[in-house]
């Protein structure tokens, strides 16, 4: 048994799939599937039940996951309290972020940050909120972007900056012709909404005094923001977008953008760690990086703005 095949199961488990758990440890997919059998052989069990789709734990595969994540835990505490005595900014360091943030904040960081410190091996992983808390709590992974939420006691925090949320809304719509977009005006429109699940729906939601009740006749549910956008821009009903997506947007786009009338639905994206966490020198590297890459105005709440 070796902490390598600890780590492969971890990732099998993580994404309940093989391929991805391989790209994930930087493997090919035969190596990380023949370790896996090897270690079951040794073991005498098997730890996964390959014939359900997603691919899950067995009942003794559950218990061997929970002790590999203890044993990977306190294996990786070793290396990082080494790397952090020594102000080390290389190795691995695994980063969890919410779908409605990744694609719109990690272009903006992420390359320079690379090209900065060659030897740092970030890997992403984009998650909802639920799913980031866990990882940062099992070991997982060592830190999550997500936005500020109240049940947070167990995590270490800090402030990143601070995201207003827009409407999005079709050219062919009453609300197209609004400067400004009131909660009591999105009654009538079709919503275009994340999944349950999704902290961006949920705050908005709250923040527009909406019920599922009321709006499960017009809200449409997919998975992806990216898709609410074209279905918009195609004609069709009004989607919520975060501040950073504003400005990847060009001049066409940009027309159907209305801010929400004053005080402004806003999110606080913050970076969670573990009460343990040890490797504050890279954490305060990327923290800064994350700062430098975003509009200074968006670094503090403004009066005109609503934390939601």
């Amino acid at each position: 048994m070796t902490l390598q095949q600890l780590e492969y199961i971890i990732a099998v488990n993580q994404f309940r799939h093989f391929a991805k758990a391989a790209e994930s440890c930087r493997v090919t997919q035969p190596t990380l599937s023949a370790m896996i059998q090897k270690l079951e052989d040794e073991l005498d069990v098997k730890i996964f039940d390959r014939n359900q789709q997603p691919i899950c734990p067995t009942p003794i595969g559950k218990i061997i996951l929970e002790q590999a994540q203890n044993v990977m835990a306190e294996a990786n505490r070793i290396k990082d309290v080494i790397k952090e005595e020594k102000h080390s900014i290389t190795g691995t360091f695994r980063l969890g972020i919410l779908p409605t943030i990744a694609p719109y904040l990690l272009p903006r960081f992420f390359p320079q940050l690379m090209k900065k410190n060659p030897d740092l091996d970030i890997r992403v992983v984009e998650m909802k909120t639920e799913n980031i808390k866990k990882a940062i709590l099992n070991g997982g992974i060592d830190a999550g972007i997500i936005a500020s939420l109240p049940d947070l006691e167990h995590l270490q925090q800090k402030t990143l900056f601070y995201e207003q949320f827009y409407a999005y809304v079709a050219h062919n719509t009453d609300l197209f012709n609004h400067e400004i977009i009131r909660t009591s005006d999105l009654s009538g429109e079709e919503l275009w909404l994340l999944d349950e699940g999704h902290c961006f729906r949920d705050q908005l939601m709250r923040f527009c005094q909406m019920k599922a009740a009321r709006i499960s006749q017009a809200a449409y549910r997919l998975g992806s923001m990216e898709t609410f956008m074209r279905m918009v821009e195609s004609g069709k009903g009004i989607t919520f977008i975060p501040e950073l997506a504003t400005y990847q947007l060009n001049e066409e786009q940009k027309k159907l953008v209305r801010p929400f009338a004053i005080p402004c639905p806003t999110r606080q994206v913050i970076i969670v760690t573990g009460e343990h966490f040890i490797r504050n020198t890279l954490l305060d590297v990327l923290i800064k990086e994350i700062k430098t890459s975003v509009p200074p105005e968006m670094l503090v709440l403004k009066a005109t703005q609503c934390p939601v």
